[in-house]
C-alpha cells in the first residue's frame, strides 16, 4: 500500500513503520494514527513478518500531536479530542493486540503523544542523543492516550511524577538507567542495536513469543484497564490551554 504519512517496508522479517512528516519532526495527524494502525495490522497478517518496528524519519521519531491538525477546534479543559483520541487509542490497541513484538526505534525526539505510543509498545530502543518528554502540563494539555496509566508502570510513580509535572525531557541514556527503554544505543550504532534484538527475538517461536505477549497484556491489564477508564472518563477544567498554544496555530 501506498501511504501519505508513513513509509513501511518489510525486509528480513522486520515490517518496519517510519512516521514520515520529517519537516515537521513527525508531528502526529489524524491521518498518520490511522495509517500507522493500518499497517501494523497489515503486519500483523504478513507471516513474513516477524518483528515491527515503528520509528521516525530525521532527526525526530515524532514531536507529538501537530496542534495545526485540530483547525479552528477549540482545546476545551486539555483534551485534544475525537479527532485525534479515537485514531491514538486504535492505533495503541492495534500495537498491543497484534501477536508479534512491536518496537519503538527512537531515533531523536519524542514528546508527549509520541511518548504514549512508545509506552504501549512491547519494547523501546533508544538513541543516546534521543530527547523524550511528556510535555502535556507544559501547554495545559492532560493525557488521553494512556500516559497516567502506563508512565508509572514503566518507571513508577515517584519518577512518573516527576517527568510528567516538570514536563522536563531526558536523554536516551537516562531513560535506559530508569528503565524508560530497554537500551540506549550511540547514534551510529542505533540500527546494528535494533538488527541484533530483532534477529535474537526471530530466533525463538513465533507462537511462544505470541502466547507471552497475550499473557503479559492480560496480566497488566487486570489493574491497568482501571487507570485508564480513569484517565479517559475523567473531565478537569483546564482554562488556559488556547493561551499557552495560540502561537503555534499561527
Amino acid at each position: 500500500m501506498s501511504y501519505e504519512t508513513i513509509i513501511y517496508a518489510m525486509e528480513k522479517g522486520v515490517g518496519r513503520i517510519t512516521l514520515n512528516r520529517p519537516d515537521v519532526m513527525n508531528a502526529i495527524t489524524p491521518k498518520m494514527l490511522e495509517e500507522s494502525g493500518e499497517a501494523v495490522r497489515l503486519a500483523g497478517k504478513d507471516e513474513n513478518v516477524r518483528v515491527i518496528v515503528i520509528t521516525g524519519a530525521g532527526r525526530a521519531f515524532c514531536a507529538g500531536v501537530d496542534l495545526k491538525a485540530l483547525g479552528e477546534r477549540k482545546i476545551e479543559n486539555g483534551k485534544v479530542g475525537d479527532i485525534l483520541d479515537i485514531p491514538a487509542r486504535a492505533l495503541i490497541d492495534k500495537i498491543r493486540a497484534v501477536p508479534k513484538p512491536v518496537i519503538a526505534l527512537v531515533n531523536g525526539f519524542c514528546f508527549t503523544g509520541a511518548l504514549e505510543i512508545m509506552l504501549a509498545c512491547d519494547m523501546a530502543i533508544a538513541s543516546e542523543k534521543a530527547k523524550i518528554g511528556d510535555t502535556h502540563a507544559k501547554w495545559s494539555l492532560r493525557p488521553t492516550w494512556g500516559m497516567s496509566a502506563r508512565l508509572p508502570r514503566r518507571v513508577g510513580y515517584l519518577k512518573a511524577r516527576e517527568l510528567s509535572y516538570t514536563a522536563e525531557a531526558i536523554d536516551g541514556r537516562e531513560a535506559e538507567r530508569i528503565g524508560l527503554v530497554n537500551v540506549a544505543a550511540a547514534p551510529d550504532k542505533l540500527e546494528e542495536t535494533l538488527q541484533k534484538t530483532a534477529e535474537k527475538i526471530m530466533a525463538n517461536s513465533p507462537d511462544s513469543i505470541a502466547a507471552y505477549k497475550e499473557l503479559y497484556n492480560r496480566n497488566e491489564s487486570l489493574s491497568l484497564d482501571e487507570s485508564l477508564a480513569l484517565e479517559f472518563g475523567t473531565e478537569f477544567v483546564i482554562p488556559d490551554t488556547e493561551d499557552r498554544i495560540a502561537r503555534f496555530r499561527k
